[in-house]
Order: C-alpha cells, then sequence, then structure tokens
C-alpha cells in the first residue's frame, strides 16, 4: 500500500519557528518548535534580530520535526511540498555573496518606518529583501519572494501582484529593481530545496518550497475566518484584527488593504497591539515569581471585570505616528495585587483591539458577528472570555492554534495538488475548538471602561512626551 503524502508548514514568527508535518488526511504528524534568542534593543525604537538567528531557529525547528516524522516512521520522500511564512515587515540587507550585511531589522524599528537608507549606513549592499524572501533564499539559492509581503517602503502594485512600474514609487523608496527579488503570488514555486540544505535537514534535494503571503494574512487562511462579518483577532507579538474582503479599499481611514494570502482576495486590518502578548510574558517572567501563564489565569480569572478600576495602555512599543509614547498602568490602590494588574493586562489589549475594530466595522458596514482567535495567547481561557465580553459577539478558538502553519500547508497542499481546493484543505485541516459567548452584565461593565480606553492618549500624550523627552 503506498504511503500517503505528506507537507509541511514553515511558521517563523518573532518569539519562535514551528516547522509542522501535515498528512494528507489532515493531521500533525510531526513537528518542532524553537525559541528565538530575545530581539536587541539598543534603544527604545530600535530592534534587531541577534546574528543570523532567524535562520538558526528555523534550522533548529526543522531538525526536530524531520526526526520525530522519521521516529514516527515515515519516509520524507513522501514529503511533496513545503511553503514558508515569515514575520512581515522587515528588512533584510544582503550582500553579494548572500550573508548578511546587517542582522535582520524587526518590524518594530523605527528604520522601518522610513525609505530604505543607503549603503553608507550599512556597507556593501547587494539586495533588500523582506524575512520571507531571506528565508526563501536561503532554502532554495533563489532570488525569489511573494508578492504578498510587502508591506511599508516597497514599490509594490497591489492590483497587478508586481512591482511597480511607476519610477516615481521606486525613487521614494530609494530603491532599484536590480536590488530587489523577482515575485511569485501565494501558492506559487520559489524554487527547489538546495542539496546542502537538504542534506543538513534530511529532506529531498528539491523539494517545492512554496510561497505564501504576510503571516497575518496566512493566519486567517488557516484559521478558517473567511466569511464575511466572521474577524481573526492574531494573538502575537503584534496583535492585529482584520477580516476578508473581496476589494482593495484605498484611502480607508480606520484600516489598511493588504493582499490575503488567495490571490485576488484582500485582508482589512486595522491597528493593532504592538508587543501585545510579549507584554504578558513580559509580565509574567519579571514579576511572576516563577508562576506559570496557566497559574496566573487562574488567580486573574477570580478578579472581577475591569480589575477593580485598574487600567493598562499598551504603548510599550510606541506607535510610528506617536514615537514618544510609553505603557501605562493607572488606577492603582490598595486592593490590587498580582492577579489585578495580570488580568488588567489581557483587558487592555482587548479593550485597545476594540477601540480599532470598531470604526472599521462601521466604515466597512460589515460589523463583526463572530470572531476567531488564533496565536498562544487562545489557550488562555480568561482572556477568550475577556475578548467575548468586550466585543459583546461569540468568539471561538481552533483546536490546533498554529494558523500561519495551515496556512502553509493549505498552500503546499494545493500546490502539489494533495487538495483540490482551498476549502477542502481548510475543511481537513481547521477545526473549531470552544466557543465562548459573551456574559451581558461584564460587556456593560467593558463598554464603560472602553469609552475610557479609547480617550485615554489626548490625556496621557502630554505626559509621555516630555518623559520620553528625558531619554534623548
Amino acid at each position: 500500500m503506498t504511503e500517503q503524502r505528506f507537507v509541511i508548514g514553515v511558521d517563523i514568527g518573532t518569539q519562535s519557528a514551528k516547522v509542522l508535518i501535515f498528512s494528507e488526511s489532515g493531521e500533525v504528524v510531526a513537528q518542532g518548535r524553537q525559541a528565538l534568542r530575545e530581539l536587541e534593543i539598543p534603544s527604545p525604537n530600535r530592534a534587531v534580530h541577534p546574528a543570523d538567528d532567524l535562520w538558526d531557529g528555523t534550522i533548529a525547528a526543522f531538525r526536530d520535526a524531520v526526526a520525530a516524522f522519521t521516529a514516527a516512521g515515515h519516509d520524507t520522500a513522501a514529503v511533496a511540498a513545503m511553503a514558508i511564512c515569515v514575520i512581515r515587515c522587515c528588512r533584510v540587507l544582503l550582500r553579494a555573496d548572500g550573508s548578511l550585511a546587517h542582522p535582520v531589522i524587526n518590524w518594530m524599528d523605527e528604520r522601518l518606518d522610513h525609505p530604505h537608507a543607503h549603503e553608507s549606513e550599512y556597507g556593501e549592499v547587494s539586495h533588500v529583501t523582506t524575512s520571507s524572501g531571506y528565508i526563501g533564499f536561503r532554502l532554495t539559492g533563489a532570488h525569489v519572494d511573494t508578492c504578498a509581503n510587502l508591506i511599508g517602503w516597497w514599490p509594490i502594485d497591489d492590483l497587478a501582484l508586481d512591482w511597480s512600474t511607476d519610477p516615481e514609487r521606486w525613487n521614494a523608496c530609494r530603491l532599484r529593481r536590480d536590488q530587489v527579488f523577482d515575485l511569485v503570488k501565494p501558492g506559487e514555486k520559489i524554487g527547489g530545496l538546495t542539496a546542502s540544505v537538504a542534506a543538513e535537514l534530511g529532506l529531498p534535494e528539491g523539494l517545492p518550497v512554496i510561497a505564501t503571503a504576510h503571516d497575518k494574512a496566512v493566519e486567517a487562511l488557516g484559521s478558517g475566518a473567511l466569511d464575511p462579518g466572521v474577524g481573526l483577532i492574531s494573538l502575537g507579538t503584534y496583535i492585529a484584527a482584520m477580516t476578508h474582503g473581496a476589494a482593495h479599499v484605498v484611502d480607508a481611514e480606520s484600516f489598511w488593504t493588504f493582499q490575503a494570502a488567495i490571490p485576488g482576495q484582500y485582508l482589512h486590518e486595522c491597528w493593532g497591539v504592538r508587543r501585545g502578548m510579549w507584554s504578558v510574558s513580559w509580565f509574567r517572567d519579571q514579576f511572576g515569581a516563577g508562576a506559570s501563564e496557566r497559574e496566573l489565569d487562574t488567580e486573574a480569572a477570580a478578579v472581577l471585570p475591569g480589575s477593580e478600576g485598574l487600567l493598562t495602555v499598551h504603548d510599550w512599543a510606541a506607535p510610528p505616528h506617536a514615537p514618544f509614547r510609553k505603557g501605562a498602568m493607572i488606577g492603582f490602590d490598595g486592593r490590587h495585587n498580582r492577579a489585578h494588574v495580570y488580568r488588567s493586562i489581557l483587558e487592555g489589549i482587548a479593550l485597545r483591539l476594540k477601540t480599532h475594530m470598531d470604526p472599521m466595522a462601521l466604515e466597512l458596514a460589515r460589523p463583526f458577528n463572530e470572531l476567531v482567535v488564533s496565536g498562544g495567547g487562545a489557550n488562555s481561557e480568561v482572556m477568550m472570555q475577556i475578548l467575548a465580553d468586550v466585543q459583546g459577539v461569540p468568539v471561538s478558538r481552533n483546536r490546533l492554534r498554529s494558523s500561519a502553519a495551515i496556512g502553509c500547508a493549505v498552500h503546499a497542499g494545493l500546490y502539489a495538488e494533495v487538495w483540490s481546493s482551498p476549502a477542502e484543505a481548510v475543511d481537513l485541516l481547521v477545526q473549531r475548538d470552544e466557543t465562548f459567548v459573551p456574559i451581558a452584565d461584564n460587556t456593560e461593565r467593558y463598554a464603560r471602561l472602553s469609552a475610557i480606553e479609547a480617550q485615554i492618549h489626548q490625556h496621557l500624550d502630554p505626559v509621555t512626551e516630555a518623559i520620553s523627552a528625558l531619554d534623548r
């Protein structure tokens, strides 16, 4: 009997690299995960990945996944394709020999808010690419990237799904065509696994490596949040809220339009929370006294909604339009303990998301009637209930939280004809887990708190701007 085929989903985020191997029946048969090193943050608005950590972490995760795969008795010759999804909004500078001219510049770095700097700042630079372009290049040796991960200062034509033909766009980005990679659409082939990498990973040489899109778009595909009125909340280091759409909306006031993971479709995304779930891990590590997040969740569940007057303002990483902003916790009194602070951090995330999601739904004339939550934060039952109560709609999570890896598997499987359509793939790979229903009294309480949070910056900005000036 012929063994079924397998596909690999590669999900590389800000804090970890994950490699999952799926069977054609939709089961996860092996996986590997490697925590990435902490970002180097020499100043509040600079952030780089140390050394070659994105690549090193990817290789380590691959090794664990392939070892588990072969230990289970499977043959790597049955792997049909892999697809990669890497954190968006990063900038990678390469020398002519393909080595890094500078550590990978993370999405939280203020340099990403400006055009590419001239070589005088970095030395010799042959190519400028994204994080997905870099990992694809290291796997295949090909200067090829997805057209759907070019967000920010890139001369991309999102309607043509290709580089712009407007010289002014190139000049504004301070780039030339010979400095950037060729582009393919999500679901198309970047190249084949090189002999050296294949030998290092124990995978077949020439294994097709397939392009996807930016990480949030791939999560949306892999979460099954595709229908009108369904939103996705991605609980990662950057927490985002988005919904699928068929139109490329130009000049929207409350959201951006990005290419979706399915060519010809689009993703509408409002402003999110920078260093969102990072702040949860930060609190656990710095103040948890050895407690796990599960233990902190249990403590927080016993605290009344609203944390008895304690409000967290999530500006641990300032937005580009207000680089002076800093995080704040307001309303301390003698009642508050560790559980109050932890719950307030979770509530602050949910409240900030609502502040941004409501205007997007209004502008799209498409209210949210259901939300799907992906990412590691979906493991928290107290966080799921807070989101349901703040938003006032049912909030669901999937059995497998790694939605980006599932989205990758969808693309790899479609390329290799393991599955015939995105719908078939999603039906096999995505299974809903619990649904959390809003509690009316809690929703009413949070509505009052949300009105305060929505106006908080007009009061805090003069203070944080003055404090920020002290760091100069």
